[in-house]
């Protein structure tokens, strides 16, 4: 993957590699700082969903919920199942803006929160019978709110064992 694949949000264009890749309509408000933390999360999860479709993912279900965990994106490539979490933040919200360039967000996502997305993974999986290989993976996505762009970040097999 480029390590900077880019979107513009506002009829958000996409670019990946300089080259434009498609539109994204963008309606939500991010100027109420109440809802700001939450609209960055869906934002957040609608741009990694259309940058995993560009990457030829097929996206099976979103915000899979249960009282034991819950999933951001399950989607399928290749014929193995891939639960996504996304880490999305607003570069707005960075304490540093000149070290943007090296604030990776998929970064921080634990260990911890890892393995819970792994045990919610394993029985979904049951839960659905299927005996396919799954993997979680993970993408970071930082949004630029002035100029209504995104760059996104995907660690592959980012739980080696899964469970």
């Amino acid at each position: 993957m480029a390590p900077n694949d880019q979107f513009d949000l506002g009829n958000w264009t996409f670019k990946v590699g300089g080259k434009q890749m498609g539109l994204y309509n963008f309606t939500r408000n991010m100027d109420d700082n109440a809802n700001a933390r939450k609209a960055v999360g869906e934002i957040g999860e609608d741009i990694a969903c259309q940058f995993l479709e560009r990457k030829g993912f097929k996206i099976l279900e979103r915000n899979y919920r249960k009282s034991w965990g819950e999933i951001d994106i399950v989607a399928e490539k290749a014929g193995v199942v891939r639960f996504v979490e996304v880490k999305a933040v607003s570069r707005e919200s960075l304490p540093d803006i000149s070290r943007e360039m090296d604030y990776r967000p998929e970064e921080m996502v634990t260990l911890s929160k890892l393995k819970k997305v792994a045990r919610t993974a394993a029985l979904y999986m049951e839960g659905k019978r299927d005996k396919r290989e799954f993997q979680i993976d993970v993408v970071g996505v930082v949004l630029h709110e002035g100029t209504r762009t995104a760059r996104c970040r995907l660690i592959e097999q980012a739980l080696e064992d899964n469970l």
